[in-house]
């Protein structure tokens, strides 16, 4: 694309990101997802979705230890709400997800989830709640 009216109408939309998990333990998970061209907005820093994507699988895993998954995947903690804030942003580097547990219960799971960029600069949070697959 050449100019940012040229992204707005193409019809194409792609990108490739991926993430690692750095530490995981009964209290909390930390990620870390470096920054790619393909998660990029048209304004060079990462698109909104990359950083829910990031903060929402991380809270998934951590749900997932407290759960005992079916076979059949009954009791996998579905996420039903999701809530975020985006406070900030950045263009390179990577960007850090540490989800921990708000309420631990056996129907209802909440976690908070903040991403963080270069030196600790906050980049958003994000709150999710989950239940037990039936």
């Amino acid at each position: 694309m050449k100019t940012l009216q040229d992204h707005i109408n193409s019809r194409k939309r792609s990108g490739d990101i991926e993430f690692f998990i750095e530490e995981r333990n009964e209290e909390y998970v930390i990620s870390r997802m470096p920054i790619s061209k393909g998660m990029l907005n048209p304004f060079g820093t990462v698109q909104a979705g990359a950083m829910i994507w990031l903060a929402d699988v991380t809270a998934s895993v951590l749900a997932i230890s407290c759960q005992e998954i079916g076979p059949d995947g009954k009791g996998f903690p579905l996420a039903i709400d999701l809530h975020t804030t985006l406070i900030g942003n950045q263009k390179e580097g990577e960007i850090k997800a540490e989800s921990r547990f708000v309420r631990r219960g056996s129907k209802v799971i909440v976690i908070r989830t903040q991403i963080t960029g270069k030196n600790g600069r906050l980049l958003a949070k994000l709150t999710s709640t989950h239940v037990p697959a039936t």
